[in-house]
């Protein structure tokens, strides 16, 4: 779990519960996709509320997951920290 910490002392992370994030201050969680079936069953991770892709379509909803956080880790995240 990547955390970015601004100069300002914010934190930004792809939420994931490896750590207890609310020890570290107030937690503001946000949506940053939607990871639903199409008209298929084929698994989309939509990434338009971060101005992103939607991904796939793919088969199993585990790998809409792993390729929704990969693209939040590298293109989102890092983007924003700025």
């Amino acid at each position: 779990m990547d955390l970015i910490v601004s100069p300002d002392g914010t934190i930004r992370a792809v939420y994931a519960e490896a750590i207890d994030l609310g020890v570290l201050g107030h937690l503001v969680i946000s949506r940053a996709s939607h990871v639903e079936p199409n008209d298929s069953g084929r698994w989309l991770a939509d990434l338009t509320p971060v101005a992103g892709p939607v991904l796939g379509p793919f088969d199993l909803r585990s790998e809409a997951l792993e390729a929704e956080q990969a693209w939040l880790v590298t293109n989102w995240l890092p983007c924003n920290a700025r």
